[in-house]
């Protein structure tokens, strides 16, 4: 079984080799000093950001919170909040288009 330190190296790498170069720039603070990085996207790409992604789309599109909690292995709504707040912004955005 690889490591998931190992199948991020991978991503990395396929990222790269596919062209997602973009710089990104980050914002961290270590006590109060504020520190900038930018980095190409292929580094900050992960397994993480692939779930993240998944449940953020599945929910957007309409597929209840509670088959992607069985899907995802989470236990509990309270972890699946702050991605269910993310799908409700997505869908509030496209319900503006009915403003227009």
């Amino acid at each position: 079984m690889i490591s998931n330190q190992k199948m991020n190296k991978h991503l990395h790498l396929l990222c790269r080799l596919a062209g997602i170069d973009e710089p990104i720039k980050t914002t961290h603070y270590e006590g109060n000093k504020r520190i900038d990085k930018v980095q190409p996207k292929y580094e900050l790409i992960g397994t993480h950001c692939g779930r993240r992604t998944f449940i953020c789309t599945a929910l957007a599109k309409g597929i209840p919170p509670s088959v992607v909690m069985k899907w995802t292995g989470h236990s509990d709504y309270k972890a699946m909040k702050p991605y269910i707040d993310i799908a409700d912004e997505v869908k509030s955005e496209y319900m503006k288009q009915f403003d227009e």
